[in-house]
């Protein structure tokens, strides 16, 4: 909504309509596009609302139309005329103001503007690091102001549902101490305490549950946080969290709560979100789409076909299923004439995301099998593969015959290429809970055991006994929001238990002086008389950036960095004086 009383403008240039003819209006903004007809020159005014057109006339138009023959496109200039309809013929029925234009009887030039650096109307087509470097002439695209006015809609949204169901929002701290969360911290080092370091916040996990063990009993916040990792279209170095935390609820009350507020959310995207939504576990996830943040919106499904190949020829699925692995497949549907090189190349992703090889059978349109391992089968094992992922002419089947959690995530990986080669249709939303994680995973790499969402998660009450002894087999109350294959949010029941708490550090490698060292005050607090609580953290940029159907979260921040974790705007990061680096007690290598 505008209010004229705060603007030397009486109007802005999108509000324009049928409405409003015979008025006068003071107009502001940019010169979008400058059309000389000879006679008459004509004008689209341009500000965040929208266009307009302003008509120069020499008879009407007096020194405006001397000024109007040598503006150029982002001028920033001030129009007073009077509105009227278009002539007959010349409504423009793709333009919201289309109907109407105003004739200009007064004009001022407020700053003048040398040639942009590209074109607001064809900036998408320009290389994003040139776009980066003049965001503020971007966000001029009506497109790009647009996905920042959707993220502002989505964000108040988020406030007013949760303020309606009793949160309060808290700020937590952003200098704080670094804690190992599962990506690498930004540090920050400290002048007055020489040789320490704060860290910027990777989310505010701990105090928010310090706010719960001191009453807040519903808190969130719009929280900024800090992650330094490699970098991809949906993650930046910094980005935005809704933060949530409830007390005294069970992990049915937190999922409940939330598909409220989100049809809310999503509603302000004209998105109608189907509730209750459907619900999937981890290991449903991964045995069916090799994926705990499945895309649902197409098929290819994996399917086990280890049974079926139990007594197989083929050494390399015999040694897989001796090992205790799996053999797993998907049906690529319209794959079949691919050509060797390109089913070769299929081959090299397998590789890349773990897998030994690639096992591959194609039923080319005409009808011959083609496989360099259909000789090893026999007329059973390939009826009953066609059979068990529904072959049909011009069908590519791929396998992967490894361990189970390799078998399934070198599948997942593969659904999805073949879906983006395949051009497969994925309108819409498909919004699911990927429910009971894993309590813990075990890293190959450091020979020890990790925490799947954080180590601040409760596991299932029944499987606390046998935590020590069992401790890949501990499942945990523990969801992620899941739409179109990505995470939007995921949260936890969070232990309230310090005893338990120091169980669950004590498995992840915390003895007692390191978990004292680390997490000392989390342990004193959860003694003092912590409630059970629980919660979720949603990025608001992936939301945003699903919601306006953009490809990379960059769309739909103002300022966003580079792959690289640079802004061409300011140079960030940057070199700093050898004084600086002195008042933090730190020196050049």
């Amino acid at each position: 909504m505008f209010d004229a009383r705060y603007s030397i403008r009486s109007h802005v240039a999108g509000s324009l309509g049928v409405g409003n003819v015979g008025e006068t209006v003071t107009l502001a903004g940019w010169v979008h596009r400058r059309r000389d007809h000879g006679g008459l020159i004509f004008v689209d005014l341009r500000d965040r609302s929208g266009l307009v057109q302003a008509v120069f006339d020499p008879d009407a138009s007096g020194e405006a139309f001397v000024m109007a023959e040598r503006i150029r496109p982002e001028w920033v200039i001030k129009l007073t005329g009077q509105v009227r309809l278009r002539p007959e013929g010349t409504v423009n029925p793709n333009l919201q103001t289309g109907e109407v234009e105003v004739i200009i009887a007064s004009a001022e030039v407020l700053n003048v503007s040398e040639t942009p650096p590209f074109e607001i109307d064809t900036a998408i087509e320009t290389d994003e690091t040139l776009r980066l470097k003049y965001r503020y002439v971007d966000l001029r695209r009506p497109e790009a102001l647009d996905a920042l006015i959707l993220r502002d809609r989505v964000t108040q949204r988020f406030r007013k549902s949760l303020e309606h169901r009793g949160f309060i929002e808290v700020e937590t701290p952003i200098l704080g101490r670094s804690t190992p969360e599962g990506a690498r911290d930004f540090i920050v080092p400290s002048r007055l305490n020489p040789g320490e370091f704060y860290a910027l916040p990777q989310s505010p996990q701990l105090f928010k549950q310090l706010l719960m063990v001191g009453g807040v009993e519903r808190y969130y916040q719009i929280a900024r946080c800090f992650r330094d990792e490699d970098l991809r279209a949906d993650r930046q170095p910094e980005f935005t969290q809704v933060d949530i935390e409830m007390s005294f609820v069970t992990q049915e009350d937190v999922l409940a709560m939330m598909e409220e507020v989100m049809h809310e959310v999503m509603r302000e995207a004209s998105v109608d979100l189907v509730t209750p939504l459907r619900r999937m576990t981890y290991a449903d996830a991964m045995d069916r789409y090799g994926s705990d943040r499945p895309d649902l919106r197409f098929g290819m499904e994996l399917a086990c076909l280890s049974s079926l190949f139990a007594d197989s020829e083929f050494k390399v699925f015999a040694s897989a299923l001796g090992s205790g692995g799996r053999i797993k497949g998907i049906n690529a549907r319209g794959a079949g004439d691919w050509s060797r090189s390109k089913i070769d190349a299929l081959n090299q992703i397998a590789l890349d995301a773990g897998a030994k090889g690639l096992a591959w059978v194609a039923f080319p349109t005409e009808g011959d099998v083609r496989s360099p391992i259909a000789k090893f089968f026999t007329d059973e094992e390939m009826a009953g593969l066609k059979e068990a992922l529904d072959v049909e002419l011009g069908d590519l089947v791929l396998m992967i015959a490894d361990a189970h959690d390799v078998a399934n995530e070198v599948l997942g990986v593969l659904r999805l290429h073949m879906a983006d080669e395949l051009e497969l249709e994925r309108e819409g939303f498909e919004a699911l809970w990927v429910v009971d994680f894993p309590l813990f995973k075990w890293d190959a790499e450091e020979q020890s055991y990790s925490a799947n969402h954080h180590p601040f998660t409760r596991p299932f009450d029944e499987h606390v006994g046998s935590l020590e002894d069992h401790p890949l087999e501990t499942l945990s109350y523990s969801y992620d929001l899941v739409m179109n294959g990505l995470e939007i949010g995921g949260g936890t029941l969070r232990v309230h238990d310090a005893a338990l708490q120091r169980r669950i550090l004590g498995i992840l490698g915390h003895d007692e002086s390191k978990a004292e060292e680390e997490f000392g005050f989390l342990l004193e607090a959860l003694s003092l008389g912590a409630p059970p609580h629980g919660g979720i953290a949603l990025g608001l940029d992936r939301l945003v950036m699903v919601l306006a159907g953009k490809s990379s979260i960059r769309d739909v921040i103002a300022f966003p960095k580079t792959s690289s974790g640079a802004c061409p705007l300011t140079g960030a990061p940057g070199s700093v004086s050898s004084r600086q680096l002195r008042d933090v007690h730190l020196k050049r290598d």
